[in-house]
């Protein structure tokens, strides 16, 4: 068994909000659905690390969720990115998939899971920016549920990798609330999504103070799952 990351998939059947607006992002469906199926096997799992739907209701995510449970082989999980406006309470999201039977999709909201020797943790994040109270607010509640979730990574027995949706490490911009929880845990991998297009420049790849970090946004990963573990 195999564990994979992609983030920002950006998925619209519900909703009329089209990405061939932007440049490289034509026919991203399929080129998802081409690639992920191409590596990713049924024993396998793929983080699917935020910016999900643009769905605006838990409802509406419907046609999104069976593409991804019913057309994409393997399990699944899902991180809360930025435009994800569906998420709800993790009760709420796990009673909506049960009824749907949407059985290939886990949602992880300050919990963990365990795939094959590896505790999958993580969050959505914030900018790297305290300046504002209401900033510095959202990133102490995020680190405090990515502390949540590793602790629960850690309960598994497995080794802690975190997902996040926003770079913790953007340009000369650092999260320092996500990276000291994680240096904390002795996590030695991350992988974020969220940076797009031009922005790639500033986006992070390499080790930091000892965590290795590692994008996994659609486009800047060629449309294709990242391998995290094989």
């Amino acid at each position: 068994m195999s564990l994979y990351v992609l983030g920002d998939l950006h998925l619209s059947f519900g909703t009329d909000k089209p990405m061939d607006i932007f440049k490289g992002w034509d026919n991203h469906v399929e080129k998802i659905q081409e690639n992920w199926n191409a590596v990713v096997t049924e024993n396998d799992t793929v983080v699917v690390n935020g910016d999900i739907s643009w769905a605006m209701s838990l409802d509406h995510t419907e046609k999104d969720f069976a593409f991804i449970n019913n057309e994409l082989t393997g399990n699944k999980i899902f991180i809360k990115g930025n435009h994800d406006y569906w998420w709800a309470t993790k009760s709420k999201m796990d009673a909506f998939l049960e009824s749907r039977g949407f059985d290939r999709i886990k949602v992880l909201n300050n919990n963990a899971y365990l795939a094959d020797g590896i505790s999958i943790c993580g969050t959505r994040g914030w900018i790297n920016d305290d300046s504002e109270p209401f900033d510095a607010k959202l990133l102490n509640r995020e680190a405090g549920r990515l502390e949540m979730s590793i602790t629960e990574g850690e309960k598994l027995g497995g080794t802690p990798i975190a997902f996040i949706h926003y770079p913790p490490i953007f340009g000369d911009e650092k999260n320092y609330y996500i990276i000291d929880v994680m240096k904390k845990h002795g996590v030695t991998d991350c992988y974020y999504g969220h940076v797009h297009g031009k922005a790639v420049k500033k986006a992070f790849e390499g080790n930091y103070e000892g965590i290795g970090f590692h994008i996994a946004s659609c486009d800047c990963v060629g449309f294709s799952p990242v391998l995290v573990k094989k």
